[in-house]
């Protein structure tokens, strides 16, 4: 690791942001059951697993995960500079 990369802790904490910050841009904190953003980030290797359980009245919860997983992994290319 060089000093010009961030540590793994603000990759794991910016990858968790980004993803619980478009959950909640497409639902209302209250109408979220529950949720889980587990983030990993060991050897350069990124992992995002979201679980929601959120009404589906708003929108499709298994693609708003997705979209939070994807978020979190473009959060991280940003901020390595990608």
């Amino acid at each position: 690791m060089t000093g010009d990369e961030p540590s793994d802790e603000t990759v794991v904490q910016t990858a968790a942001d980004a993803a619980e910050g478009l959950i909640f841009s497409r639902y209302k904190q209250s109408a979220v059951r529950d949720v889980d953003v587990t983030v990993t980030f060991e050897d350069g290797r990124l992992e995002v697993d979201v679980y929601l359980n959120a009404p589906d009245d708003e929108a499709d919860p298994e693609q708003v995960a997705d979209d939070a997983a994807l978020a979190a992994r473009e959060a991280v290319d940003e901020l390595f500079g990608e």
